[in-house]
């Protein structure tokens, strides 16, 4: 099936991401000044084993929050997009590519 753009989807899940990314951990670590000496290198790493798991642990907790609102209590849900839309509305629509079904890896990678 060929994926098209739907736009009431595409606003709901930037403000998503907005509320479950944006506004998390990763905020804080972007709000720093940049390192001069490591910037661009993708050798290095800009972010630590702790930093990574706490903005991945946030963005569950987020969604699972907002997928839970929208199941449970759509006012809420639609309170939280309306605040999340609120960081997106210059954002870039999605670019849509076609869905490739992964096999999951194999070893342990939960946060």
């Amino acid at each position: 099936m060929e994926m098209t753009l739907d736009h009431a989807l595409a606003i709901e899940a930037k403000a998503m991401v907005a509320l479950a990314f944006r506004n998390g951990p990763i905020e804080a670590l972007h709000a720093g000044k940049p390192c001069a000496a490591c910037s661009g290198i993708p050798a290095v790493s800009h972010i630590s084993d702790e930093e990574m798991k706490a903005m991945m642990k946030s963005a569950v907790n987020t969604l699972y929050r907002l997928l839970w609102q929208r199941k449970n209590d759509s006012e809420a849900y639609i309170e939280n997009l309306a605040l999340g839309q609120q960081y997106t509305m210059q954002w870039d629509d999605p670019k849509l590519k076609k869905p490739v079904r992964k096999r999951p890896p194999t070893t342990n990678q939960n946060p």
